[in-house]
């Protein structure tokens, strides 16, 4: 039945013992038996010394404990130790710090696998006092530029000093800019280095990225090949497919030893069907050659309203034809240094987009803005239609790339490739459920 009592109260008993036996041992001394006093003593004595020991091995659990929590070692069980119940409250704690470590380090392992499959070089310092270690190297920064996983700030500079140099001038503090690294013993290349500074839970934590840009540059060439031959392909299927469909028909046809009027129709439709997709696959080629071969422009000055005004000059009978309204709001002037062809041939696009949009809008409105921002002009040309749809917002500036059944799908392609000949870009928004085009150039 004790095994149920808590500490407190087997020691409490244990004192009532021990008062009792003392108490029993002076009242045999009053009385003049000295050997049973004598023999109290010694019991008394032996309590006194089950009791210390019995204090000492409580105390030694809690230390036990205590110490395995501060050092982190949580690789005891104390789950079926003897006394549990009376500890309960010290093994609970313990199990639960130990699943909270568990957690941790579970996490942690996660983390670094997901930074060591990332292609892009991290270095993480945590400072110690007034020296930098290396908190973690992931795998590709370790194999890419061929630095072993060392741990102090010194052994690195052995292996990096170009990169480690412009950190200390720095003095690690955040900054991004580029650099050049001789990887492997090669050629150098030029990197995109970015690091920010952190302080969590009185830590001080510094972290490097660097990213190659031949890297970068070559993934994105990557998948806009992939994206124009998808495209190319299936246009080129589109036509190609049914033509020799039609030829298979024509040279049967043409075998027979005697032609009906029947297979004469079938003949002539097939040669008209085969004259139009031939059509159609050489303004598609002629497309491309005109995306492809697109000519350096011929820059001169010009005033941004006199652009305006003649693009919309030509625009302007569409539109009163579709019934909308144009509102140019652009209240300043300023002169552009572009090739007047090539820009108009921008806005007239753009223009176009914003008419085929509108078809189907109860209000029909096109607004023409402009602000002027550190040295730079932004043209914006914005519509009330529905807008762009979500899942092809990434895909509208593709070559061949339409949701229009007459459209080639050029015309924001070749939009974009003119405003960046002329040192812009050009950009898609979307302006409170409005469709808005940017147009940015620099402001002479």
């Amino acid at each position: 039945m004790f095994k149920f009592l808590k500490i407190y109260q087997l020691l409490f008993l244990r004192l009532i013992f021990i008062l009792s036996v003392a108490g029993i041992s002076i009242f045999i001394f009053q009385k003049g038996l000295l050997f049973s006093a004598l023999f109290g003593l010694l019991v008394l004595f032996l309590l006194l010394v089950e009791m210390y020991f019995y204090i000492k091995k409580a105390f030694l659990i809690y230390d036990r404990t205590i110490t395995s929590i501060l050092q982190n070692d949580f690789t005891s069980d104390f789950s079926k130790h003897k006394s549990y119940q009376n500890y309960s409250s010290l093994f609970k704690l313990y199990e639960r710090l130990k699943n909270k470590e568990n957690e941790q380090v579970s996490k942690d392992i996660v983390y670094r696998s997901i930074l060591n499959t990332i292609e892009t070089g991290i270095i993480i310092l945590q400072k110690e006092e007034n020296e930098w270690n290396i908190f973690l190297m992931n795998d590709y920064f370790s194999k890419h530029f061929d630095v072993p996983k060392v741990s102090k700030w010194k052994y690195l500079k052995n292996h990096l000093s170009s990169l480690c140099e412009i950190i200390e001038q720095q003095d690690f503090q955040e900054i991004k800019t580029s650099l050049e690294i001789r990887v492997n013993k090669q050629d150098t290349q030029t990197f995109v280095m970015q690091t920010s500074r952190s302080e969590i839970f009185n830590q001080d934590y510094f972290i490097v990225l660097l990213d190659s840009i031949q890297s970068v540059i070559e993934k994105k060439e990557k998948e806009a090949w992939v994206n124009l031959m998808k495209v190319i392909s299936h246009e080129l299927l589109n036509s190609i497919t049914p033509i020799r469909s039609l030829s298979q028909n024509l040279q049967e046809l043409v075998q027979q030893e005697t032609i009906s009027a029947e297979d004469l129709d079938d003949m002539k439709s097939s040669v008209s069907t085969m004259l139009r997709r031939s059509d159609h696959l050489q303004q598609f080629v002629e497309s491309y050659r005109k995306l492809a071969m697109l000519p350096s422009p011929k820059k001169e000055k010009i005033e941004l309203s006199k652009w305006i005004e003649n693009s919309f000059q030509i625009m302007l009978p569409i539109c009163k034809q579709e019934q909308i309204e144009v509102h140019n709001t652009i209240a300043f002037d300023s002169r552009l240094d572009i090739d007047p062809q090539q820009m108009e041939q921008v806005l007239i696009n753009l223009l176009t987009n914003c008419i085929y949009a509108l078809s189907n809008a109860e209000k029909k409105q096109i607004i023409i803005s402009a602000e002027v921002k550190e040295k730079r002009i932004f043209i914006m040309i914005t519509d009330t239609g529905k807008g762009i749809e979500k899942e092809i917002e990434s895909k509208i500036f593709l070559p061949f790339f339409t949701t229009r059944k007459e459209g080639a799908g050029i015309g924001l392609t070749l939009s974009k490739s003119i405003v960046e000949a002329h040192g812009g870009y050009l950009a898609y928004k979307n302006d409170d459920g409005k469709t808005a085009f940017v147009i940015c150039l620099v402001d002479n």
